[in-house]
């Protein structure tokens, strides 16, 4: 088992990429904190693992806030004596405007998700490695939209300071062993389009040339192997990097 007896908190647990990176981890031994707003559907998915060599905790909350997330970690080093790896997976999407229709409400929207949320859990991850003194791995849910017009302004803005953030900790505590990477995925069939809402069609008219280019979808279990990948020993000397999940669409 590549996690056996490892604390790991995801975000976004409850359905598409982090729900599947749930249920790879916990059946490679992880220990896992879920982090999501529908407690439903996280006692759901903890029932359905239940009898693994890993164990699910859910954590209903708004990963927006710092409290969620610094509640979520301060939980895996109760319960499970440490953190290993934390997984900013939950994200929303824009609604395609462009920077000349984007309204002030969907740039808060969109960044408190995407981009405050995962700063929050960060710095409380980091601050955890640092006094755990053994290092530490931290993996971040990009996009392909952080390096092509595959969604509106403020979702691509989003994403690329995600990257951004992952490069920057990578670097940062290289010194102290802590290593930090992204997986940017392509289109993957997920609820995500859920959190659109009606599109801008002036920036839809754009963006559709775009996504006529892509490949068919792919699924939230690819996504969770790159995540297996990173969150396990193979990628020991792994750090900085984005790794596109996109069946070639960024090679076009």
């Amino acid at each position: 088992m590549k996690l056996k007896n490892k604390s790991i908190v995801v975000t976004g647990a409850s359905s598409g990429m982090g729900k599947a990176i749930v249920e790879r981890f916990v059946r490679e031994g992880a220990n896992i904190i879920a982090v999501a707003r529908r407690r439903e559907r996280l006692e759901e998915l903890a029932a359905s693992l239940a009898g693994l060599e890993g164990k699910v905790i859910p954590y209903v909350g708004d990963v927006s806030k710092e409290e969620t997330m610094v509640g979520a970690i301060d939980l895996a080093v109760k319960e499970f004596g440490r953190l290993d790896v934390l997984v900013n997976n939950a994200g929303i999407m824009d609604d395609m405007s462009p920077i000349g229709d984007v309204k002030n409400e969907k740039i808060e929207q969109v960044f408190a998700v995407n981009v405050y949320g995962p700063m929050y859990s960060m710095r409380k991850a980091v601050q955890v490695f640092l006094e755990q003194g053994d290092g530490g791995n931290i993996i971040n849910v990009a996009s392909l939209g952080a390096m092509r017009s595959c969604a509106g302004a403020v979702y691509t803005a989003s994403k690329a300071a995600v990257v951004s953030l992952t490069k920057n900790t990578a670097y940062m505590y290289m010194p102290n062993g802590i290593r930090c990477n992204a997986i940017a995925p392509g289109g993957i069939a997920t609820e995500i389009s859920n959190s659109m809402g009606m599109p801008n069609m002036a920036g839809y008219g754009r963006v559709k040339n775009v996504l006529a280019t892509a490949p068919p979808p792919g699924s939230p279990e690819q996504i969770a192997s790159a995540a297996l990948f990173l969150a396990s020993d193979d990628s020991s000397y792994v750090s900085g990097d984005v790794l596109l999940v996109d069946g070639g669409w960024a090679a076009g």
